[in-house]
């Protein structure tokens, strides 16, 4: 009796339209420069993003600048015994 294993298949990718212009955007990058420039843009782009939510959460919760700095120095780990 003969075997006819089947090949096996690769896993397909399939990105969205985001990734798809990332990509074709990427693909034209001559230099190491305008790579970092475009890194920076999109962190940029992202950080304004949390930037402007954290404000909305903070707004929302009625949280003060003191409130946040009260925050930064409470202790919230669980106390080992």
């Amino acid at each position: 009796m003969e075997s006819t294993a089947m090949p096996s298949a690769q896993p397909t990718t399939i990105f969205n339209p985001i990734q798809l212009y990332l990509l074709r955007l990427f693909s034209k990058m001559e230099s190491e420069h305008e790579l970092e420039e475009v890194q920076q843009v999109l962190s940029d782009y992202y950080f304004s993003k949390v930037e402007k939510r954290a404000a909305e959460i903070s707004k929302k919760k009625g949280w003060t600048q003191t409130t946040l700095d009260a925050m930064a120095n409470e202790h919230f780990r669980t106390p080992y015994k």
